[in-house]
């Protein structure tokens, strides 16, 4: 049975110029998880600072089997290949509001 991972990474400081050089391939990499991936990207998106116009982080919502699959994924990210991350929280969710198979 699937269930839904929530991944929070957070930059490491001075990071921005990296991640904008590393972006493409990270978002290419998410895109084409079903391809061979024993998990599914549902949504995510950059975390931003205070005044909300720098990325400094990570967010996404996988869905797979194990979180062994997750964690394999995570590593495997070109942002993860690049040293980006500072910290990179992996849990499981619950999705339950907002979750359109649950239709609430």
């Amino acid at each position: 049975m699937s269930r839904f991972y929530v991944i929070f990474a957070t930059d490491k400081p001075g990071m921005l110029a990296v991640r904008e050089r590393v972006r493409p391939s990270h978002r290419a990499y998410l895109r084409n998880a079903a391809a061979g991936q024993s998990v599914s990207v549902r949504l995510g998106g950059p975390m931003l600072d205070a005044r909300a116009d720098t990325m400094n982080g990570t967010l996404l919502v996988i869905e797979a089997e194990h979180i062994d699959d997750v964690q394999r994924f995570v590593s495997d990210d070109p942002y993860m290949h690049a040293g980006i991350f500072e910290r990179v929280e992996i849990r499981p969710w619950d999705w339950s509001l907002g979750n359109p198979e649950r239709g609430i």
